[in-house]
């Protein structure tokens, strides 16, 4: 494992260890898009768990997050984050901004709501749920999202899920890297 995170980390490796896409649809009916994708980690349970819960972390391993944050806890000891992403389609750019709160069930679940009154969504629900496959990780996640900006409706799920397919593979190879990293005692 650790030569896999060692090629991971230079950059080398290609399917020799990558993380599983084992699918992705993405579906808009009423302006709300939704997303579903199932993943398989080659890394501790723990460890992608840990690598998910940590806003700060996203700009490691996202193209299109340009800033991200853990802000703390609000009066009901829920996580609070903000992101920043921007993402380019031919010649329209767009940088959008999340402020939000994380409820979390260690190991189970991480569930990640957008307040809509500070962000650029109506609506931006994420939700991860976990769980151990074999020697991996496999993550089930489910995105609800209604802009507040414009995506035109005929090619925005196209657009979205080859996003996902192309520069989501390279992602998600960086989350097991990161993931793997931590167990090797690599940070």
């Amino acid at each position: 494992m650790r030569f896999c995170v060692l090629l991971l980390l230079l950059g080398t490796a290609g399917p020799l260890c990558a993380a599983d896409l084992r699918s992705v649809e993405i579906e808009r009916e009423e302006g709300v898009y939704t997303m579903h994708s199932v993943v398989w980690f080659d890394a501790n349970i723990d460890d992608v768990y840990n690598v998910f819960l940590d806003w700060d972390l996203s700009e490691q391993f996202s193209s299109v997050v340009v800033e991200a944050r853990n802000t703390g806890s609000d009066a009901t000891g829920d996580r609070g984050f903000y992101t920043r992403n921007r993402a380019c389609f031919l010649f329209f750019c767009k940088s959008v901004e999340r402020y939000g709160l994380i409820e979390h069930e260690p190991l189970r679940f991480i569930r990640a709501t957008t307040d809509p009154e500070t962000s650029d969504f109506h609506l931006s629900n994420e939700l991860w749920l976990f769980e151990q496959e074999g020697k991996g990780t496999l993550i089930t996640y489910t995105l609800e999202m209604r802009p507040k900006f414009w995506i035109p409706p005929v090619i925005g799920p196209y657009v979205l899920k080859r996003k996902m397919k192309n520069d989501g593979a390279a992602a998600l190879d960086r989350i097991e890297a990161i993931a793997q990293a931590q167990v090797a005692g690599v940070e």
